[in-house]
């Protein structure tokens, strides 16, 4: 290897180094983002499981929550509660 890819390399991992905090910063935001995400499709399960209805605005809640969970790659967990809220009859 020659000098100035030597440099190169240093240069490349000195500014992996800086950008690490970030990059954990974002993992991090995301993961909260997906537990609120989650927090909030139970919250609104819980409320409305026992007569196993729901509200017409709150199943499309539901789903734009549910949506975005899963395009941060939330696990399956959330499926079977979702697969369950759609089932149930929804009051306009």
């Amino acid at each position: 290897m020659s000098a100035e890819q030597l440099e190169f390399i240093k240069l490349l991992i000195t500014e992996i180094t800086m950008m690490l905090p970030v990059i954990v910063a974002i993992f991090l935001i995301i993961q909260g983002i997906k537990c609120l995400l989650r927090s909030e499709m139970l919250r609104t399960y819980y409320h409305n499981k026992d007569k196993e209805e729901i509200r017409q605005y709150e199943l499309e809640n539901f789903i734009a929550l549910y949506k975005a969970y899963k395009a941060l790659k939330g696990n399956s967990f959330i499926d079977k509660i979702h697969k369950e809220v759609m089932s149930w009859e929804v009051i306009t």
